[in-house]
C-alpha cells in the first residue's frame, strides 16, 4: 500500500508539471484604449452614457451648453443680411444709359438712311455718333463702378459666412462623440460641471477584440511570426482554463526582461519578446486576465 501511495503522488507530482509547463508562452489580456476628450469648452448639459455601457461609433455621448456660440451665430446671420442689403442691383443701376444708348443707336441708323438718300447733314449723323460714344463710356463707368461695388460686399459677406462656418464647426464640437465603437471602461465628468477642449470625459475599449501580450524567449522567436494562428488559453483560476483560437499580430522588434508577475518556460530573468495576439472575446475575457499561449 505504501508504494502504491508514494507511485500515486509521483504521477500527481509529474500531471502538475506538465500542467504548469504545458504552454508556450504567458501573459495577460489587453485591449486597445481610448480616451474621448471634450472639444469644446462650457457646462456639461448631459452624460447620458455610464460605465459598462456599449456605445457605437458616432454616437452622441454628451452635450456641452451651446447658447453663447448659437446666439453669436444669430448675429452673424443678422450682419450678412445687413452687408448684403447694400450690395448694388447693377442691371437695374445701368438700365437708363442702356436704353439711352439703344436709342441713339436707332437714331444714328435712321439718320445715316437720311443721308444717304441726302435728306440729313453730316453734321446730325457725327452728333449722334459722339453722343453714342459717351453713352458707352458713362455705362463702362457705372458698370466698373457698381461691379467693384458688388464684390466689395460680396467680399464682406464671405468674410462674416467663413466665421459663421467657424461658429457652426464650435456647435458641433460641443456634441461629446464616441469615436470609435466599443464598451465605457471609466467616466471622468458630469453632467453640470465646467470643462474645457482636450479635458478627459470618457475612458472606452473595444472588448470584443482583444490581445493577450504574451512574452517569448529569444530561442522561440524562430518558431513565431506575424499571422501565425495560435491556441490561447485563458486562465479563470482553478482548473477553469477555456481555449481561444488567436492570431499573432505583432512581435515586438526589442528585447526586455520579463515582468515578475509572469513565468516563462525559462527563467523569469530572461530577457524576452512582446508579442501580442489577437483574441475574439465571447464576452468571457476580461482586461489583465492572465492567459497562456500554445503554438
Amino acid at each position: 500500500m505504501k508504494r502504491i501511495s508514494i507511485t500515486t503522488l509521483t504521477i500527481l507530482t509529474l500531471a502538475a508539471c506538465v500542467r504548469e509547463t504545458a504552454y508556450d508562452a504567458a501573459g495577460t489580456f489587453e485591449s486597445e484604449t481610448i480616451t474621448v476628450s471634450a472639444r469644446g469648452s462650457g457646462e456639461i448639459l448631459s452624460l447620458e452614457i455610464r460605465e459598462g455601457d456599449s456605445v457605437t461609433e458616432g454616437q452622441i455621448l454628451g452635450v456641452i451648453d451651446t447658447m453663447s456660440l448659437y446666439l453669436q451665430k444669430l448675429q452673424l446671420q443678422k450682419q450678412v443680411q445687413t452687408v448684403q442689403s447694400g450690395r448694388p442691383d447693377v442691371e437695374k443701376q445701368v438700365a437708363g444709359i442702356r436704353a439711352q444708348l439703344a436709342q441713339a443707336k436707332r437714331e444714328k441708323a435712321r439718320i445715316e438712311g437720311l443721308l444717304a438718300d441726302g435728306a440729313a447733314t453730316q453734321k446730325s449723323l457725327d452728333d449722334v455718333t459722339a453722343q453714342i460714344a459717351v453713352l458707352e463710356s458713362q455705362l463702362n463707368a457705372s458698370l466698373s463702378t457698381l461691379r467693384s461695388s458688388a464684390a466689395a460686399v460680396d467680399g464682406n459677406s464671405s468674410a462674416i459666412e467663413i466665421q459663421i462656418a467657424q461658429v457652426e464647426n464650435q456647435l458641433e464640437k460641443c456634441r461629446i462623440v464616441a469615436p470609435t465603437g466599443g464598451t465605457i471602461l471609466s467616466s471622468y465628468a458630469h453632467a453640470g460641471e465646467m470643462t474645457v477642449a482636450g479635458k478627459a470625459i470618457y475612458k472606452l475599449a473595444d472588448l470584443d477584440n482583444m490581445f493577450l501580450r504574451a512574452y517569448f524567449t529569444s530561442e522561440q522567436l524562430a518558431s513565431i511570426k506575424v499571422g501565425q494562428q495560435v491556441r490561447v488559453f485563458a486562465d479563470f483560476g482553478g482548473d477553469t482554463r477555456i481555449e481561444y483560437p488567436g492570431t499573432i499580430t505583432w512581435i515586438a522588434s526589442e528585447s526586455e526582461f520579463t515582468p515578475k508577475s509572469i513565468q516563462t518556460r525559462s527563467s523569469r530573468a530572461n530577457l524576452v519578446y512582446a508579442v501580442k495576439i489577437a483574441v475574439k472575446n465571447d464576452g468571457r475575457i476580461k482586461l489583465g486576465l492572465y492567459g497562456e499561449v500554445v503554438l
